[in-house]
Formats: C-alpha cells, sequence, structure tokens
C-alpha cells in the first residue's frame, strides 16, 4: 500500500498480480542512498499501481555506467539468476533505456525489460477512460516507441503484460511511415477535442468570476480537495495517477462570488516528456488559470522534493508565471507542533488543510477570495438600460462601486475580472 494513503481515500478493490518484477537502479556518485531509496520506493508504487507485486531490489553502485547494459555482468548474472529461481516476469529499472540497452539487458537476463517511461505509460494506459485520454495515451506511446523500433522487444512481445498495454502488439509492429502518420492523425484529433473544449471552457467561464486550477505531485489529494471544496463525488483511488482527465466544477467563495475548480494529473519525478507533451492540450487549463492550487502531501517525507518536480513541469509547460497558493494537505496525519512550522504567511501564501476532516477548508477559501481579488480591474462601463441581462451579471460576478443614469444608458463604475472585463470590453469607456 503506498504510503500516508490509506487513511485519506477510498478502498477499492486492487487489480489482480499479474506479474512478479525485480526493481532494479544505477547509482552514480554524487548522487545520495537517500535519494536513491525515495526513487526506488516511488518506482514500487507505480509497479504496484500497474499491477505486479515487487519480488525484489537491485542497486549497483558503479562510478559510470556500463554503455551497452548500464549495470555491469556481474550484477546481470545475479539478476538472471533470481529471474530463473523466483519466476521472475519483468525486470523494472528506474531510469530511461534506449532501445540497445534494453535488448542486451533482455538477451543477458531473459525476461522482460520495462524502464521507469515505460511504466508510466503502462499506467496511464490503464487509467485512460474517456476518448481524449486514451488519444493522448496512446500518442505518447508512439511517440515512445518510435525512435525505440530497431532491435528492442521481442520477449515483451512475447510475454505482453505490463509495458505493452495501450497501442497492442501489431502497433507495436507497424513500420515507422505508418506510425509517423497515426501520430499525425492523434494529433489531429486531439486539435478537434482541444478546440470543441476550449468552445465549452468559454461558455463556463461566462458564468464564473474566476479560475482556479489544482496541481501538484500524484496522490498529493487534489480530486479529495475538489470533492471537499465543491461536492463534486470525484472517485479517489489509492493508486498513482488515478486522475488523467481535468474535472472542471464550480465553487463558492465566503464574499458569495464563484468561481470554477479544475483538477489535472498528477506530476511525478522523471516525468516522461512524451506524456507531458501529449497532455499539453489537457494542461491548457494550468496556462489559463487566474490562480494555481500548488497540492502538497504534508505527510510525505519527500514533499519537498514533490514540490520541485512540480515546478519543473509547470516550467516546462510555461506556467510559473501563475499565481501561487501552495495548500499543505493531509493535516490530520501530523502533529499540532508540526501543522505550525507548515505555512509562515510572511512569506508565501499558503494554507494548512486536510481534504478528509475538513479542516482549514474556511481558511482556504478566504484566501482564494482575497487572493483572486487582486486580478480584478476597476473600470467604467455605458451600458444601454436594455441589457438587463449584462448588468444583472455585473452585480453578480462583479462588485458595483456606484451607478448612475444619462440617458437610456447605466454608468457603472466596477470591478471585474480579467476574463469578464474581456468579455464586456465593448461597454467599456464612460
Amino acid at each position: 500500500m503506498p504510503k500516508n494513503e490509506k487513511d485519506h481515500l477510498i478502498e477499492l478493490p486492487r487489480p489482480p498480480i499479474v506479474e512478479k518484477v525485480i526493481l532494479a537502479t544505477l547509482a552514480l556518485p554524487p548522487v545520495s542512498g537517500e535519494r536513491i531509496e525515495e526513487s526506488l520506493d516511488e518506482l514500487a508504487q507505480l509497479a504496484w499501481t500497474a499491477g505486479a507485486t515487487v519480488t525484489a531490489t537491485i542497486v549497483q553502485h558503479r562510478p559510470k555506467p556500463c554503455p551497452a547494459t548500464l549495470l555491469g555482468k556481474g550484477k546481470l548474472e545475479e539478476i538472471k539468476a533470481m529471474v530463473a529461481e523466483l519466476g521472475i516476469d519483468a525486470l523494472v529499472f528506474d531510469g530511461e533505456l534506449t532501445a540497445r540497452q534494453g535488448a542486451h539487458i533482455e538477451d543477458t537476463i531473459g525476461c522482460k525489460v520495462i524502464d521507469r517511461t515505460q511504466l508510466i505509460l503502462d499506467i496511464f494506459a490503464q487509467h485512460a477512460h474517456t476518448r481524449e485520454g486514451k488519444l493522448q495515451v496512446e500518442l505518447a506511446q508512439l511517440s515512445y516507441i518510435l525512435p525505440r523500433l530497431a532491435g528492442r522487444g521481442s520477449i515483451m512481445r512475447q510475454q505482453g503484460g505490463i509495458g505493452v498495454r495501450g497501442p497492442g502488439e501489431q502497433k507495436l509492429e507497424i513500420d515507422r511511415r505508418r506510425i509517423r502518420e497515426r501520430i499525425q492523425r492523434l494529433r489531429s484529433e486531439l486539435d478537434a477535442i482541444r478546440r470543441n473544449r476550449l468552445v465549452q471552457r468559454k461558455t463556463r467561464e461566462r458564468r464564473a468570476t474566476g479560475k482556479v486550477v489544482l496541481v501538484g505531485y500524484t496522490n498529493a489529494g487534489k480530486s479529495s480537495l475538489l470533492n471537499a471544496l465543491t461536492g463534486a463525488g470525484v472517485l479517489v483511488e489509492d493508486k498513482l495517477f488515478a486522475t488523467l482527465d481535468p474535472r472542471v466544477r464550480k465553487c463558492a467563495l465566503p464574499s458569495g462570488r464563484t468561481f470554477l475548480l479544475a483538477d489535472t494529473v498528477g506530476f511525478v519525478r522523471k516525468l516522461p516528456h512524451t506524456l507531458v507533451a501529449a497532455f499539453r492540450a489537457t494542461l491548457e487549463v494550468v496556462n489559463e488559470a487566474d490562480l494555481l492550487l500548488l497540492v502538497i502531501d504534508a505527510a510525505h517525507p519527500a514533499a519537498e522534493d514533490h514540490v520541485r518536480a512540480v515546478h519543473s513541469v509547470l516550467e516546462e509547460i510555461n506556467a510559473l508565471d501563475r499565481p501561487i497558493v501552495k495548500v499543505y494537505n493531509k493535516i490530520d496525519m501530523l502533529s499540532p507542533e508540526r501543522v505550525a512550522t507548515l505555512v509562515d504567511p510572511a512569506r508565501e501564501a499558503a494554507v494548512a488543510v486536510s481534504a478528509k476532516t475538513g479542516t482549514g477548508l474556511d481558511a482556504l477559501l478566504e484566501l482564494l477570495d482575497r487572493q483572486l481579488a487582486t486580478t480584478r480591474r476597476r473600470v467604467r462601463l455605458r451600458i444601454p438600460q436594455c441589457k438587463a441581462a449584462v448588468i444583472a451579471r455585473i452585480h453578480r460576478d462583479g462588485r458595483v462601486i456606484s451607478k448612475s443614469y444619462e440617458g437610456d444608458d447605466i454608468l457603472l463604475d466596477a470591478e471585474l475580472e480579467e476574463s469578464l472585463h474581456g468579455q464586456l470590453r465593448e461597454y467599456v469607456g464612460a
């Protein structure tokens, strides 16, 4: 069971274990033993989520990697013996392998070899339920496969299972030209879905005053927080990457204004670039947010590393310029003394909460109310009195400071969100 999650999530049946795996990593200086252990713990959670059971873990310390196989010959022989003795189905490597390295290791140890990227792609393939999610996963998998077609995967194709789900064996066998054509078609379909979502998003934005997006490390509790704030009833699973498709719900603020709250796919250390590229359309919601809520599992020992990983992905999608509020979640698992040290209001916009118990949610909404107020613009509007719906909307979604009449027009001095200001641009000016 992944750490720190059992008490926070709806207990669901775990998929049957289908494969026994060995985890392996190459430790190069100056990486610390603690960092290696954290990475392997996360790899074990990924393997568990994919439906595997971890039988053993191998760490080899070397001054530099072996060019052909990364691990040394002696270590591979040790793994080969373990594969035969324990009935191992796959070796999962904590890193990314080239096609040649994977093929050499497979030939040596006699079982399937999966790298970290393939494992994450496999989990995404299992969790993609909407058409868009499936298209994005297939695009990521084919983008990963294309440069690795030559000389790789005979054992994997024979055994199936983890690492080859998604496009399927037949698609893995097609030539480069057909893969490139399929990638192009996938991108076209995703562009069409993206345009359709843009229309839907504009319709929602006309009814709300701000856009807030939940970002964070996978399993930090983003979906739980979405449920707690909006009553969305989103399914929460004790698995990494349980949320692939963005979910958007309306949420009310203490001032009476409303905003849109969106959930997104969780990030992770060493998140494959092919996934970031394939899910770029989904992650557009991050770039368009008025505010980001960075949800942090405060009870996790590697919380700060998780924050750095999230910042790395935000930088990759050019979203670090968005205002960020840190939400330290799962404080019900911490002592009051530890909770007191989490937030320093003088240093950052942050709040400590428990999505499970509701502690801190009122403080979070009050902070959001203040933060979203700073995104407003004061303007003067001239609106024909016959435009009753427009006037009503300004009263509902903005803040009217003063109102006067001039002929058949109403003159309003008001504060508006940037999104609403853009929609009412034709009325701006005295």
